[in-house]
């Protein structure tokens, strides 16, 4: 359970970011919580996996 959202952190000629939320389940209480980051757009698929 993740969405990316595009983030417009990027110069000419370098490196675009993405920002991707994922839900993470606590193994306690079993509420969710969200985790940002911030990756470079062809990391995305990476994290996801993760």
């Amino acid at each position: 359970m993740a969405k990316k959202v595009v983030a417009t952190l990027k110069k000419e000629g370098g490196v675009t970011y993405a920002k991707v939320i994922k839900a993470v389940k606590s193994e306690k209480t079993g509420a969710y919580t969200f985790r940002e980051e911030m990756v470079p757009s062809t990391m995305v698929q990476e994290t996801l996996k993760k």
